[in-house]
């Protein structure tokens, strides 16, 4: 009775932090001369990216290296299968030419650069150093990058919202730091009680730390961004709603990766089962990214749709393996098998169409101009 109280508590209060979070972010980033996306990718991601970072490290101090793990590489596959998948069908979303061009690139970079260091079986010090140094490196290109396209993003916001009345700039931003700080604790209080509470039914029933780290503790950390990324779609700030999910991603894997692997003095141990299924998943839904967003720079519902039914088949894999031992190899051909090449000639339909329709237009355009 009392675990299920919380986890409503938990949603209760995740769902009021976002609402919190997005109104300041949007209004912070007029304040202080920054795009949505930027926003999206820095505070807001660094924000709703805290619980990953908070259990990760509890984890690894614990002597729990597959919670740790797990909850990165699960968050990872949760947030663009599940969020950007919920988000796609409540609006379709804009995909901005940044996101396809450098941060959607890098995210696959990493996932790959990731899978590469995981392969003597561990992300050590030195790896986790490099992960650090280059999140610290790409939050200040992205504010630098910002700042320096100011004026148009200023015109932006009036075209957008109207011009702000003059004089008490400084009150104003306050009161936007205040309500995004709010927003930011209401998720992080909310985001502890949902997870507490699940792991705590899902060991009365025997699952394993791996499993708990890919889907309930990876699913809860996430809930920040969930409710943070729906709201956004629902208040139109489509920007916030795909940046706080590719920035999370990031800050997870040079920030959460990273600074755990420091910590530890042995850094963080990478099962067997992790090398084999889930960072190859993690590459693969990081790679199917790029034809979605870059068909005609929008995330269409059909697409959305497309990977919440691929996060149910997962999470319905991995629950099945560990609780069916014996179905474990047969489910691993189907996904393998069936559901991966599914996925490819899906896409590429989707790319085929994109560049069909692309060429249609501009032959119309070139026959209307001559």
């Amino acid at each position: 009775m009392v675990t299920s109280f919380t986890l409503v508590m938990g949603l209760v209060v995740l769902t009021i932090g976002a609402e919190l979070l997005v109104r300041g972010a949007s209004k912070l980033a007029l304040a202080v001369g920054l795009s949505p996306l930027v926003v999206g990718l820095t505070v807001v991601a660094i924000g709703t990216s805290a619980p990953e970072l908070v259990v990760s490290l509890q984890s690894t101090l614990r002597g729990q290296p597959d919670v740790a793990m797990g909850n990165v590489l699960g968050s990872n596959i949760f947030n663009v299968l599940f969020i950007l998948g919920i988000s796609a069908l409540i609006i379709p979303l804009r995909v901005s030419q940044q996101l396809i061009r450098f941060d959607v690139p890098l995210m696959v970079g990493l996932s790959v650069l990731v899978m590469v260091f995981s392969l003597d079986g561990r992300i050590g010090r030195v790896d986790g150093a490099l992960l650090v140094a280059g999140l610290i490196g790409y939050e200040a290109w992205a504010v630098i990058k910002s700042r320096k396209e100011q004026a148009g993003i200023t015109a932006q916001y009036e075209a957008e919202y109207g011009t702000e009345p003059a004089g008490n700039s400084s009150a104003r931003l306050l009161v936007s730091v205040l309500v995004l700080i709010a927003g930011l604790v209401l998720l992080v209080l909310g985001a502890r009680w949902f997870v507490d509470a699940a792991v705590l039914l899902a060991r009365q029933f025997g699952v394993s730390e791996l499993v708990i780290g890919l889907t309930i503790v990876a699913a809860g950390t996430s809930l920040p961004e969930v409710a943070t990324s729906i709201v956004a779609a629902m208040r139109g700030e489509r920007d916030i709603a795909v940046g706080n999910v590719v920035g999370s991603n990031l800050f997870n894997i040079m920030g959460v990766l990273g600074i755990s692997s420091l910590v530890s003095t042995q850094g963080v141990a990478v099962s067997n089962t992790a090398i084999e299924l889930d960072l190859p998943v993690m590459v693969a839904v990081a790679v199917a990214c790029l034809p979605i967003f870059f068909t005609g720079h929008l995330i269409a519902r059909w697409e959305g749709g497309l990977f919440l039914a691929y996060y149910v088949a997962y999470t319905a894999y991995l629950v099945t393996a560990a609780t069916v031992p014996a179905v474990n190899r047969t489910l691993s051909i189907v996904m393998i098998g069936f559901v991966i090449p599914l996925t490819v000639i899906t896409l590429a339909v989707a790319v085929v169409r994109y560049r069909r329709a692309s060429s249609a237009s501009d032959a119309d355009a070139e026959t209307h101009g001559g």
